[in-house]
């Protein structure tokens, strides 16, 4: 088994950049001229964010604000669950943002199923929140991360613990 390696395909978000990119974008949205007394916000709870905005152009901005902070804190897009555009109280509008934290089930399987595809001499195995791919051969754990990281899924991707 000593010749055995293998990697972890994980789903995680640093929560201390993404509270760095929300005050980035506060103060942003603080100090632009489209948004003078504006009321809207980002707020950040544990495990999701909410964005209030005064109507549906001010929300699509505040996003796109957000969305490039995060971006340039090198935390994708695809790691945010975007909910419904609801009412709030005075006119506003109200959304909530889940942060995703682990590979669901049903994402894992999908993984799982793009490594079984490749009829490589690798191994998937599902464990909790992430995905283990072990092989023997380093090159071929090499190929299976530039396939999983070409292949488009609707969530964010990382590879630790190569060994």
């Amino acid at each position: 088994m000593a010749d055995m390696h293998s990697f972890d395909v994980v789903s995680k978000i640093d929560m201390q950049e993404v509270t760095n990119a929300v005050q980035q974008a506060q103060k942003e949205i603080a100090t632009r001229y489209d948004f003078r007394g504006s009321k809207s916000s980002i707020e950040q709870t544990k495990e999701e964010l909410v964005i209030l905005a005064d109507d549906d152009f001010k929300m699509k901005a505040v996003i796109d604000i957000l969305q490039g902070k995060l971006i340039k804190r090198g935390i994708s897009p695809k790691a945010l669950k975007f909910g419904k555009q609801e009412e709030a109280s005075g006119g506003m509008v109200r959304m909530h943002i889940k942060m995703q934290q682990g590979i669901e089930q049903e994402q894992a399987k999908k993984i799982a199923a793009t490594v079984k595809d490749l009829k490589m001499k690798v191994q998937a195995s599902i464990q909790g929140d992430q995905v283990r791919i072990s092989g023997k051969d380093k090159d071929d754990l090499q190929k299976v991360i530039q396939v999983l990281k070409d292949k488009e899924f609707d969530f964010a991707l990382q590879f630790d613990n190569y060994r």
